[in-house]
């Protein structure tokens, strides 16, 4: 009897974990996911509506009806094909006293490999797709004494795209988190012997603070993901969920069992199309300070 493919329960457990997980999670879980539909196993369709302004009415006369919005698809191709695989024996298994079970050995892999190469490909596509819509990051060299103006000239770049307001998301460095603890000189006495000088946001943003080495403008990602030698440093990473999608679709994902074809070992395999796309009308939702 085939094993059974479990690639769309692999799927939706991920997806649940993706919040917990990924530095970049909130942008795996957020209003846009219900919005586009499959069109195949790689690319989707996203659905955009326009519409006229309202006119004068006329309280004497009939003007004829007429269709005064239109519906349009934005299409997105998932180019991130990516897949693992792994054999396992059965004496392995047994000898480690189930250490080295596939549950475990997939979990350390999710956990040490799959989720940041997920990280530094969501932020690296955000970058490139930004700036290749034609914008630029601020290069301010933060310190803490600017880092709160820089902060407040993108939000009022925020504000004058219309972008809401609830909702946005600063993604920082640890550094960079550090500068903003200096600058708003928050100390809190916890009533006991010492204080808490926790930020957790800024004017209601949100600041997650990302290890610096996944907050890099490009990657290489031959096998896993290393830091291309080109790269610049994403110092903070202004965004509204709203102005991205991020796909992901598991086309496989398969145990089989010890056969003689694969000469008495488990035989573990898992194949998927990924994406994080900029939405065209959305660029606004985005402010970058990065490396000069």
């Amino acid at each position: 009897m085939a094993t059974l493919n479990y690639a769309a329960e692999y799927a939706g457990g991920l997806a649940q974990a993706y919040p917990y997980v990924l530095n970049f999670g909130a942008l795996y879980s957020c209003e846009n996911d219900n919005r586009y539909r499959w069109v195949n196993a790689k690319t989707i369709e996203i659905p955009s509506i326009t519409t006229t302004g309202r006119v004068d009415g006329d309280r004497d006369t009939v003007e004829q009806a007429k269709r005064n919005y239109d519906n349009a698809w934005e299409m997105k191709t998932l180019s991130h094909h990516r897949k693992w695989s792994t054999l396992v024996h059965p004496m392995d298994i047994d000898e480690t006293n189930m250490a080295a079970s596939i549950g475990n050995i997939t979990q350390v892999y999710n956990e040490e490999q799959k989720f940041p190469e997920m990280d530094a490909y969501t932020v690296s596509e955000i970058y490139s797709q930004w700036t290749a819509a034609g914008q630029s990051p601020d290069t301010t060299v933060l310190t803490a004494d600017n880092v709160l103006s820089v902060f407040d000239a993108m939000m009022e770049a925020m504000d004058e795209a219309r972008v809401p307001a609830k909702g946005r998301i600063l993604y920082v460095t640890p550094a960079v988190k550090t500068l903003i603890k200096n600058a708003t000189a928050r100390v809190i006495n916890n009533g006991e012997s010492g204080v808490d000088r926790t930020v957790a946001d800024i004017d209601s943003v949100e600041i997650v603070a990302v290890p610096k080495d996944l907050m890099k403008t490009k990657y290489d990602f031959d096998e896993g993901w290393e830091v291309n030698g080109a790269a610049k440093q994403i110092n903070m990473l202004l965004i509204h969920p709203s102005a991205v999608i991020t796909p992901e679709k598991y086309t496989f994902a398969r145990l089989d069992e010890p056969s003689a074809g694969s000469e008495g070992k488990y035989v573990y395999y898992e194949e998927s199309y990924d994406g994080v796309f900029i939405l065209n009308k959305r660029v606004g939702g985005i402010a970058v300070n990065a490396e000069a």
